[in-house]
């Protein structure tokens, strides 16, 4: 079956400053993300449950972005995290980029909306 891109996005109350923080370091991303998270360089490594999975930062810029090319997925495909501001109501944006099988996506969904409760959670703000 053919895996497809899909985009998923969320009100975040918080400054794009704080929530790059929470996409983008090892600290941030272990707080919401995965379990526990390793850098060296470029590489990370995100483990749940004691499972491994390894990515690469492709592209990075402060404050806006971050996109992994993780091991799991083909060389075409990526994970982003995206940040702006809504231009109507100046509230910040959390715009998350992935690839599943056409089936899975809403099953893929649902898992980003519980990840992204927590990092609401953690970041301290309710939506």
């Amino acid at each position: 079956m053919a895996r497809v891109k899909y985009t998923v996005e969320y009100f975040i109350k918080s400054s794009p400053h704080i929530l790059y923080n929470f996409i983008a370091t090892q600290s941030g991303l272990s707080q919401w993300f995965a379990d526990y998270v390793e850098v060296i360089d470029n590489h990370f490594t995100f483990y749940w449950e004691g499972f491994p999975e390894h990515g690469t930062l492709l592209e990075q810029m402060e404050h806006e972005y971050v996109r992994f090319l993780m091991e799991n997925h083909e060389k075409n495909e990526f994970l982003e995290f995206r940040i702006y501001k809504s231009e109507v109501t100046d509230d910040t944006i959390l715009a998350i980029t992935d690839f599943a099988e056409k089936n899975e996506v809403q099953d893929q969904t649902m898992v980003w909306n519980s990840l992204v409760d927590l990092l609401i959670s953690r970041i301290g703000g309710k939506n």
